[in-house]
């Protein structure tokens, strides 16, 4: 990789070193895929059948998996995978049900009782990628969650055809309804519904740039009303690291994330000239055995080592990066924790690489890209359900808060609101007198 020295760098070449892959933000992709979204939207079906045969070179009959082909494709997995399916189940499921939401209860004045509530989104649409590496965990990472959650309908998709052992998990996780469509066609299907695909509330998954982008057009789009999870795209990892580090397992690390597309990006950070030039070598010496060399070799083109004076410079320069997966492969790595301040998911240690979370120990794999991890969080269980606040006033405490509401309406200029107070006052004194 690229070696640059931070401190060596202007301002503007700081800013360009932490540039995400040029793959990412082409000018022709917002208008190529609105394309593709009216084409869905004015043609269903027909649009998704003709963009498979497009786009995947397979002409389908049906979009749906009938029952049938759901227990013959679960048939023809092999046990191994099944046990390994199982284990990081069992973690996902640990991991996520400890994340119920505890409802709130507040009394915050006599009389005015205020809670905060929490219900499952009723449906939601599961984008599962396919094509070239069929990513059988995200289907844990989603599935699960949403089922642990209560999502009364939940509907995976992923580009055909679909591997067996994605319709294995997603199987395992209790879903029954999945569709042979990927793309941003299958994100416009999820959010406009079509004959056969039924429209969902909130679409999930990570996906390549015109996923991405479809996720992101339909969230605005006049059409449909659906909510998105975050701006997942292509993967991308920063690895911080001292002189001690295994350089072995840093260039182990960083192809893991380079071999997903041509459009990820990998970044090592350290302070120490000689481990980065051992890294460099070992991944040479790696990129040669994978059977996707050549799609990493092209991430690896556009990703860098930037060396540092320092530790601390080197969570300043990762919080400002902001990275999908961030990896500490240093001596203390749990002490460098709280100066992190931006990542979708750490990996404290040498051995923790970040492959654990993509399959396995429990957390979710879902994660926000392109430095949007400064402001949004990995998903979680509470991104499947929505929360919502109740209020109940008795009469006395309408009388103690009111004054306080009017005055407020009143500065406001909202007579109607103030009314609304008012009203209720007038006619508690009227019953006092009464009385």
């Amino acid at each position: 990789m690229q070696q640059l020295n931070w401190n060596q760098l202007s301002a503007s070449e700081q800013e360009q070193a932490l540039r995400r892959s040029p793959l990412v933000g082409d000018q022709a992709l917002e208008q190529s895929v609105k394309n593709i979204i009216d084409s869905v939207a004015d043609k269903g079906d027909a649009a998704l059948i003709d963009f498979s045969k497009r786009f995947d070179g397979i002409e389908l009959t049906s979009l749906a998996l009938s029952p049938q082909a759901i227990a013959a494709a679960c048939d023809r997995v092999d046990d191994k995978i099944k046990n390994a399916i199982a284990l990081a189940m069992d973690n996902i499921q640990a991991f996520h049900q400890a994340q119920a939401y505890k409802p709130i209860d507040v009394e915050t004045q006599a009389g005015i009782r205020c809670e905060l509530r929490s219900e499952a989104i009723e449906k939601v649409g599961l984008y599962i990628p396919g094509g070239s590496a069929p990513l059988i965990s995200t289907v844990l990472m989603l599935a699960l969650p949403a089922k642990i959650a209560g999502c009364e309908q939940r509907i995976l998709v992923s580009p055909p055809p679909i591997d067996d052992a994605i319709i294995y998990a997603a199987n395992a996780c209790g879903i029954t309804q999945i569709f042979q469509v990927g793309g941003a066609q299958a994100i416009a299907a999820l959010a406009l519904g079509t004959e056969s695909i039924p429209s969902v509330d909130k679409i999930y998954g990570p996906g390549n740039r015109y996923v991405t982008e479809a996720k992101r057009l339909v969230s605005q789009d006049s059409r449909c009303v659906v909510a998105i999870d975050m701006p997942a795209g292509p993967s991308e990892v920063l690895v911080i690291a001292d002189k001690d580090a295994n350089p072995d397992f840093i260039a182990a690390d960083l192809l893991s994330q380079a071999e997903h597309g041509p459009d990820s990006q990998v970044m090592l950070v350290t302070d120490s000239q000689t481990l980065a030039d051992k890294v460099n070598l070992a991944l040479a010496a790696q990129l040669s055995t994978l059977p996707r060399a050549e799609i990493a070799s092209q991430a690896l083109s556009c990703s860098r080592t930037l060396l540092v004076a320092d530790l601390n410079q080197a969570a300043l320069v990762s919080n400002r990066y902001g990275p999908e997966h961030l990896i500490v492969q240093t001596a203390a790595p749990r002490a460098l924790l709280p100066k992190l301040r931006a990542a979708g998911s750490i990996f404290l240690g040498a051995y923790t690489p970040e492959s654990v979370g993509d399959y396995a120990s429990g957390t979710n794999h879902v994660l926000p890209t392109y430095g949007y991890s400064r402001a949004v969080s990995s998903l979680s269980l509470a991104d499947f359900s929505r929360r919502y606040t109740v209020q109940e006033l008795t009469p006395q405490g309408l009388q103690r808060l009111g004054e306080s509401v009017m005055t407020l309406a009143s500065a406001e200029q909202l007579d109607a609101h103030k009314n609304a107070v008012a009203l209720r006052l007038s006619s508690l004194n009227k019953s006092s007198e009464e009385a």
